[in-house]
């Protein structure tokens, strides 16, 4: 399957066209008169249109929950380990080797942030694998592209 045919199934991509909500029948919106301006134009899509689903959001929400907050919480717990490990147990750690193990638990956290909400199924429909290895590889492969698609319309 080509990149443009998966981008195409995305419901908040603006090349796809979703079918507006039906609007409540009574008032018709009012047109203004045409007045030449270039500051008349209609935006190309809606906000409602570039907005990303609830659904989606909520998976996003929660895988960065998971693989941010679970280091984050490590990270934490290091200190408080290793001050109960000094207070009660008279282990003295070198300083240095808790902040280096406190940093890459930080580090991993930081990552979290971002395999979060890359391996989250950007389809509302599809929910996704646990891990989200295939969904952050195709999220991964559509951002490059899009990259690439900015970068030789800016040259």
């Amino acid at each position: 399957m080509s990149a443009e045919s998966e981008r195409s199934g995305l419901p908040f991509e603006p090349n796809n066209k979703r079918q507006k909500p039906a609007k409540a029948k009574g008032k018709q919106p009012e047109t203004k008169p045409e007045s030449g301006k270039k500051d008349d134009k209609k935006p190309p899509f809606t906000k409602q249109e570039m907005a990303m689903p609830q659904v989606v959001s909520q998976r996003m929400i929660r895988r960065v929950a998971g693989f941010c907050g679970i280091p984050t919480a490590l990270g934490i717990s290091t200190l408080i380990i290793s001050y109960l490990l000094l207070i009660y147990a008279d282990v003295k750690l070198p300083p240095i080797a808790v902040l280096l193990v406190n940093m890459a638990f930080f580090g991993l956290g930081v990552l979290g942030i971002t395999y979060g909400v890359l391996s989250a199924s950007w389809d509302e429909h599809r929910v996704g694998g646990l891990l989200g290895w295939n969904e952050f590889t195709t999220n991964w492969e559509r951002m490059v592209t899009a990259w690439r698609e900015t970068r030789q319309k800016n040259v």
